[in-house]
């Protein structure tokens, strides 16, 4: 089992037509994911092909979902117009949408966050490398040979993209199956949260430890470490950024630290606090999920 997405997620890939859709919706292809069609206004009616595959692509997500019943987007639209291509997802009923795009601007970003909150959607990102449910679905950019073959009980949530790819590879390396990894993004304004997902990872019965990487920046993380203290699977968490120069801004757009919220010590005991076994480097994490799993 896995959570938000598994191998009968039926997906849409936005923006399929171009350089960076077209790449990465073979990739989908090539690791099982079911891709079902593409939107591109203007391009409907014409045929992506990949490998054998025939992916229909339509002007709008309603005539998507007509058509094929796709309940998942992956929107790789450009920044100017990402976030109408979201809430247009949203508004023709797609249940989860994984929005790679970087580069959104924030009010932009607000719009469609209050857009998909209307519409009962759920939203990755947006500027994240999207989510995998291993040997079932994967739904973004992340290298599909970093994960392990078969499914396995770690699930993980990450701030940052390049560290999800780093410790899923590191998970892999130690013999460490994954259920779900996720890349919520880096963005002021997000759709999904740590708390959200740790919350759908409690709830997942082949989940047995999750491992939290956040970073400096933001109050995801205190707000996580809350519901922590309540769960019954053990979490192994990870802090970037505690080197950060103080008061300079690093990283990510949210990584922006406002007196003592978002600081990497207000984070680092915040995790404590609520019995998170803390890495101090990446590479001390396999062990952590070992130990935590008895192994």
């Amino acid at each position: 089992m896995a959570i938000l997405v598994n191998n009968e997620s039926r997906v849409c890939v936005q923006g399929i037509t171009g350089h960076e859709g077209s790449f990465h919706a073979s990739a989908m292809l090539d690791y099982g994911t079911q891709v079902v069609c593409g939107v591109t206004p203007g391009k409907g009616g014409q045929v992506f092909e990949h490998e054998g595959h025939k992916v229909p692509v339509f002007d709008t997500m309603a005539q998507a979902i007509e058509e094929t019943g796709c309940d998942v987007s992956c929107v790789f639209v450009p920044p100017p117009m990402a976030a109408d291509a979201v809430s247009e997802a949203a508004e023709a009923g797609i249940e989860l949408i994984a929005c790679i795009t970087e580069g959104i601007p924030v009010l932009d970003g607000l719009r469609q966050y209050n857009y998909i909150a209307r519409y009962g959607a759920t939203m990755i990102g947006p500027n994240c490398p999207g989510l995998v449910s291993v040997g079932m679905c994967k739904v973004g950019i992340m290298p599909a040979r970093i994960f392990s073959p078969q499914p396995g009980p770690v699930g993980l949530i990450s701030r940052s993209g390049t560290l999800t790819y780093e410790v899923v590879n590191a998970l892999t390396e130690n013999g460490l199956g994954q259920s779900t990894c996720i890349g919520i993004g880096g963005d002021p304004i997000i759709g999904t949260t740590f708390l959200d997902l740790l919350m759908e990872f409690e709830e997942d019965p082949d989940t047995e430890v999750v491992v939290v990487i956040g970073e400096i920046g933001g109050s995801d993380e205190e707000m996580a470490a809350e519901f922590v203290k309540e769960m019954s699977k053990p979490v192994v968490g990870f802090i970037s950024g505690r080197t950060a120069p103080p008061g300079k801004r690093m990283g990510h757009a949210g990584a922006i630290v406002s007196g003592n919220t978002g600081t990497a010590a207000s984070k680092v005991a915040a995790f404590e606090e609520a019995g998170i076994v803390l890495a101090s480097l990446t590479m001390e994490i396999p062990g952590l999920v070992k130990t935590a799993l008895g192994k």
